[in-house]
């Protein structure tokens, strides 16, 4: 497992523990499946769209979102 894994489940692990909610940054939308049950996508520092993880990255609205989610790399 590697690093980065153990470290998202640890957090996410202590979150479950402890009842508490977080904010969670990255560009790195695959963590952000992992480990969010919501998620606040930004450009320029302004919120673009907001929403359940699922349902931003299955239907995402605003163009810059689908952007995003279509330059992630795809296994064949």
């Amino acid at each position: 497992m590697s690093v980065q894994a153990q470290i998202l489940n640890l957090f996410m692990d202590l979150q479950q523990d402890l009842g508490v909610a977080s904010l969670f940054i990255t560009h790195d939308l695959g963590v952000v499946q992992h480990v969010s049950d919501r998620v606040a996508v930004m450009r320029h520092g302004a919120l673009v769209e907001l929403g359940d993880t699922d349902r931003v990255m299955r239907q995402p609205r605003h163009a810059y979102t689908q952007a995003l989610i279509a330059a992630v790399p795809r296994p064949r």
